[in-house]
C-alpha cells in the first residue's frame, strides 16, 4: 500500500493546519472533514472512547452517525462497539451481505445510505482512545490505496489529538496556577501570611474537605471565604 504524491502534498497541509487549530473538538472536526476529500468517503466521524470503553461522538460530518451509534450502543452491538472493543482496524465491504452483526443494526445502515464501511482505532500516548470512522455510500466503495490513506489519516488524527490534549492540559495548569496565586494572595493580605504559609492553609483545606487545590482557591476567589472548617 502506498499514498501517492498528491496525497503526500494533501497531508503536509493537513499537518500545518491542525497546529493552527486550537482545541481537540476543533482537531477532530478538522480530521472529519479533510476526510471526505482525502478519502472520498461519504460521512466521517471520531468517537471518543470513555473510561468505561463507552463512545462519545466528538465530530461527525452528518448527525445521522450519533442515531445510528446510540442504536448500536443501545443494541450493545454492531461495527462501532466491535472495533472499540477489539481494539483493531475494522471494514466492512458490503453491509448488505455482512453477517457479524445483527441484521436490524445493518438494515438501519443501508436505510442511512451506508453501504461500506472503515472503522480504525486511534492511538493516543499508546492507548487506544479514539475511532476514526468512514463510510462510503455504495459497496466496496473503498479501495486499497484508500485504506493506505485512511491508515495515514488515522496516524495524524492520533496525533494532532494528543497534542490538543497536552495544550489543553497545560492550560489548565496555567489557570489552576493563575487561581492558587490570587487565593494566596487575599490570604496572605487579608491573614498578613507569607507566601509558603499561605500556600499550607490552601493545601491543608484541600485535604480535610477533600477538593481539589484550584477548586478550593476559585471558591476563595468568589467568595472571600475558606469552604468549611479545618481542626
Amino acid at each position: 500500500m502506498s499514498v501517492d504524491h498528491s496525497s503526500a502534498e494533501a497531508f503536509s497541509r493537513l499537518a500545518a493546519e491542525l497546529q493552527a487549530v486550537d482545541g481537540i473538538e476543533e482537531t477532530v472536526e478538522a480530521v472529519v472533514q479533510f476526510a471526505l476529500q482525502a478519502v472520498w468517503c461519504q460521512y466521517a466521524s471520531v468517537v471518543l472512547i470513555t473510561q468505561g470503553r463507552r463512545p462519545e461522538l466528538l465530530a461527525s460530518t452528518d448527525p445521522k452517525l450519533a442515531e445510528l451509534y446510540q442504536e448500536q450502543i443501545d443494541a450493545d452491538a454492531g461495527p462501532l462497539l466491535t472495533a472499540i472493543r477489539e481494539r483493531t482496524a475494522l471494514s466492512i465491504n458490503d453491509v448488505q451481505t455482512e453477517t457479524r452483526w445483527p441484521r436490524e443494526l445493518l438494515s438501519q445502515l443501508s436505510a442511512a445510505g451506508i453501504h461500506s464501511a472503515i472503522h480504525l482505532p486511534l492511538a493516543v500516548a499508546g492507548r487506544s482512545e479514539a475511532v476514526l470512522n468512514l463510510y462510503g455510500a455504495k459497496p466496496g466503495a473503498f479501495t486499497v490505496d484508500d485504506l493506505a490513506v485512511a491508515h495515514v489519516l488515522a496516524r495524524h488524527a492520533s496525533l494532532a489529538i494528543a497534542s490538543a490534549r497536552h495544550q489543553a492540559t497545560m492550560i489548565q495548569a496555567v489557570d489552576a496556577r493563575k487561581l492558587i496565586g490570587q487565593a494566596m494572595g487575599i490570604l496572605m493580605e487579608r491573614y498578613d501570611l507569607d507566601g509558603d504559609r499561605a500556600f499550607e492553609v490552601l493545601k491543608r483545606y484541600s485535604q480535610h474537605n477533600n477538593r481539589k487545590l484550584r477548586d478550593v482557591a476559585q471558591e476563595l476567589i468568589d467568595t472571600r471565604k475558606l469552604p468549611g472548617r479545618v481542626r
